[in-house]
């Protein structure tokens, strides 16, 4: 079975497959866990590129790494919708970015990547996406289909049962799942922008969004060298899966990865090897 943003995959474990029969909705098969991710890797990094004239930003960073452990664990661009295990056919990364001020409404919708992007075309996304979401007139998609079921009075409850519906049966068009900011590869939130820690974010029921991270602001992390006890300055990550996707050690070896590219940001630079979904029909060369 095919979806406008997804294939489905018909062989896997068994248990996988029972799993969603059981945790019908992402609420009921939410793992969550902190990472603190050293902070002075990062910092170095984003100085030195800095001084080579070069404006890198953390989110960029910590996405970019999210990417191409993606690259490598294809499995992370999963989702669940009516107890079918879905392959996503790309990359799409929702944001919140704030008008202005911390009192400003902040607007949603989403970025596009691809799983080999360089943390140069990472950051260069991200540039455009907030000064677009920024202007004053910003052409957004999940705005715009937000206002068409606002305008008309009593359309909403009805509206939003025919785009759940219609969900469910895998037959949203392309348009709809591209304007929805429920249907997405990861949630990504930085707290630390309106100085807060890192929290636990929801996945939503509705939709395909199988990740969400929030990054909060940095903060001493205890840890033992040799005989002494010291403080390390890290960026704690907030994330939240959906464990229907893939099994606890799949999610353990790619946050590994995750911390590996993290603490060298150098190989961000760049293209990774993409892997297939491993459960996918592979195409006869």
């Amino acid at each position: 079975m095919k979806r406008a943003d997804g294939i489905e995959i018909k062989k896997t474990d068994p248990m996988y497959k029972i799993a969603t029969y059981i945790m019908r909705e992402r609420t009921d098969s939410m793992n969550t866990i902190t990472l603190d991710i050293p902070l002075e890797p990062i910092q170095d990094y984003i100085n030195k590129k800095r001084k080579e004239g070069v404006a890198i930003s953390h989110m960029a960073v910590i996405l970019a790494a999210y990417l191409q452990t993606v690259a490598e664990f294809p499995m992370l661009n999963r989702f669940v919708v009516n107890s079918k295990i879905f392959a996503r056919n790309e990359l799409a990364v929702g944001m919140v970015v704030l008008k202005g001020s911390i009192f400003d409404h902040g607007t949603m919708s989403k970025m596009y990547f691809k799983p080999d992007n360089t943390i140069f075309e990472v950051n260069d996304i991200i540039n455009k996406y907030v000064s677009d979401n920024r202007t004053e007139n910003p052409d957004n998609p999940t705005e715009k289909i937000m206002d068409i079921l606002l305008k008309v009075p009593g359309v909403m409850p009805i509206g939003v049962a025919i785009l759940k519906w219609m969900d469910k049966h895998h037959l949203l068009p392309k348009a709809v799942v591209d304007m929805s900011p429920f249907h997405m590869s990861l949630g990504i939130t930085n707290l630390a922008s309106i100085r807060t820690g890192a929290i636990h974010h929801h996945c939503y029921n509705f939709g395909t969004t199988s990740v969400f991270i929030a990054m909060g602001m940095p903060h001493d992390v205890l840890k033992k060298v040799g005989d002494e006890i010291t403080a390390e300055r890290c960026i704690p990550l907030g994330v939240v899966m959906d464990e229907r996707i893939c099994s606890g050690s799949y999610f353990a070896l790619a946050f590994r990865k995750l911390k590996r590219l993290l603490k060298n940001p150098e190989l961000l630079e760049q293209k990774p090897e993409v892997l297939p979904d491993p459960e996918l029909p592979q195409k006869k060369k």
